[in-house]
């Protein structure tokens, strides 16, 4: 079944240094690191000690909660370290690679929906599957009346998917099989992808949908196909995550490869990198940055990335590093009153949108303003394409009113579905931290 929706809200935004389409492939080398933080909702334990040898696809840690749900090791080699913080919480597992790589086999011929669900707990692939409501790691003992796939990203320098999908066309279709044996499958894909992708989703119901950002999220594809229900679970992963799940079924082992998109205005060759999660940032960035201060270098597209450092290691997640100007050594006469050309904005304070919506602009980091008062004029709801009244369910979650943020949707988002409205947001509110609040107030109070 192909589907079509087409979506009116939202915002576009059209960013400098756009990941050309070609590859190179980063050489297994070097230190890897596992954060259990990638992994929401997860209390870590490891099962590993600093010196220990471990293979790719054997276990770092498990959780407190359901020792079974695992995260594995992306190589193989020896454990370097096991990094802590504060009160002792876990918050990496580093990992030096060997310079032969080896890998832990699995048994494959699973075929009903206990046995998928048992391979991938065994393998650490079911860390990688989500759930809302919370959008948290999803609890193998629930049984999802849905489980949602997103094939395409419209936030700002985002992979393009269909350019990663080349040559694993067989790993996508045998991810979505064993998917849809344990329930009813749903892939958003995009207009341009209508003819490539279609044909391979044959396992599931495919939902064609156009409009600008968010209309990539998977929030946005729940809402519009099937709604969540007080009690009601369904799981979402992301289109690359299925590869992984694909690539176990047909190699009979934990391949962690991602395609990832280097990109942004700092970056001075712009293209795609074949690696692995948990990568040093430092490795895939080597020689190609314009310059080494005054950046801001996230993990993940700059909309819903977090911020890291030369030193990091690239997120279990990510699908983008991404680099651009910090802002921090900008010094402008006059600040925001002064007519200008190059900067954006949504209520065309700047004369830039005599332009044109297909300008490239070359942002920085800086809010530019402080937080104010909220004022109720409907400015979230016009970047928020679902049937929630996005202002309303703020404000409940800042008054910690729970049966209101029930009744206004609030087992339906995410953070990453007011990542638009937070960029457009002219009270200058971290609405992602504020929606992940209400989740986590929400998850507590059971």
């Amino acid at each position: 079944m192909i589907r079509h929706i087409k979506l009116k809200k939202g915002l576009d935004l059209r960013l400098k240094g756009q990941a050309a389409l070609s590859f190179s492939t980063l050489p297994v080398e070097g230190t890897y690191s596992v954060m259990p933080d990638d992994f929401y909702g997860f209390k870590p334990r490891p099962v590993v000690k600093e010196g220990d040898s471990i293979k790719a696809g054997e276990p770092l840690f498990v959780s407190k909660d359901c020792p079974e749900l695992k995260v594995v090791s992306p190589v193989s080699g020896h454990v370097s370290a096991i990094v802590r913080g504060e009160r002792r919480r876990l918050l990496s597992i580093n990992v030096e690679a060997s310079a032969q790589q080896e890998h832990k086999s699995f048994s494959c011929s699973a075929a009903t929906a206990d046995d998928i669900k048992s391979l991938l707990l065994e393998a650490g692939l079911f860390a990688f599957i989500r759930q809302r409501p919370f959008d948290i790691v999803a609890n193998p003992q629930d049984t999802p009346k849905g489980i949602f796939v997103t094939a395409f990203s419209k936030m700002p320098l985002a992979q393009d998917f269909s350019f990663a999908l080349k040559s694993e066309e067989e790993h996508l279709k045998a991810g979505i099989k064993a998917l849809s044996t344990i329930a009813k499958v749903s892939v958003g894909i995009s207009p341009e992808q209508e003819e490539t992708l279609a044909p391979l989703l044959d396992d599931a119901d495919v939902y064609v949908i156009s409009g600008p950002n968010p209309a990539g999220n998977v929030g946005v594809l729940i809402n519009h196909t099937d709604p969540i229900n007080k009690g009601e679970v369904v799981w979402t992963l992301g289109a690359e995550e299925v590869l992984f799940i694909g690539r176990l079924l047909k190699e009979g082992k934990v391949d962690l490869t991602r395609t990832l998109a280097v990109a942004g205005a700092e970056v001075k060759k712009p293209a795609y990198v074949k690696t692995l999660i948990g990568a040093p940032i430092s490795a895939l960035l080597k020689d190609n940055l314009h310059r080494t201060e005054h950046i801001r270098i996230i993990n993940g597209n700059p909309l819903v990335g977090i911020k890291t450092d030369i030193n990091g290691h690239l997120s279990a997640r990510a699908t983008e590093l991404t680099v651009i100007p910090e802002g921090d050594d900008r010094d402008e006469i006059l600040g925001w009153i002064m007519p200008r050309l190059n900067d954006f904005s949504t209520n065309r304070s700047y004369f830039s949108w005599l332009q044109g919506r297909k300008k490239i602009y070359n942002l920085d980091a800086r809010i530019k303003g402080g937080e104010r008062h909220i004022i109720m004029s409907g400015e979230y709801d016009r970047y928020l394409p679902m049937d929630i009244y996005a202002g309303y369910l703020i404000k409940a979650i800042l008054t910690a009113d729970l049966d209101r943020m029930e009744a206004l949707g609030i087992y339906e988002v995410a953070p990453e579905d007011f990542a638009v409205a937070e960029f457009a947001d002219s009270s200058k509110l971290e609405l992602q931290r504020i929606v992940r609040q209400g989740l986590d107030l929400l998850r507590k109070e059971g």
